[in-house]
């Protein structure tokens, strides 16, 4: 499985409509067949900053995601939005047995 976390920081006058963005970013998301989750939240710590956390089958499919047009689209404008550089990171989970 492959996690995504990423963060953008929104300012007074542009927090309704980055936040809009990533909600319909990560319902888009969710809607893809090898999407295992993909949430957006608001840090406890910095009303500003939303965090995302994305869950998918494999980096094939991630890579498909990110590729598609509307998804190029949303980064660019959150990169033109946000007053601070967006994050993101990608990590590789193994199944790890609990009993």
């Amino acid at each position: 499985m492959i996690i995504v976390t990423g963060g953008v920081t929104t300012t007074p006058d542009k927090h309704d409509r980055i936040l809009g963005l990533a909600l319909e970013h990560a319902k888009r998301a969710r809607a893809a067949a090898d999407c295992l989750g993909h949430n957006v939240h608001v840090d406890c710590e910095n009303a500003a900053r939303l965090v995302f956390l994305e869950y998918w089958s494999d980096l094939a499919a991630m890579k498909a995601h990110i590729a598609l047009p509307e998804n190029m689209d949303f980064i660019d404008q959150m990169r033109e939005l946000s007053p601070e550089h967006v994050e993101l990171a990608i990590f590789e989970s193994h199944p790890w047995p609990v009993s």
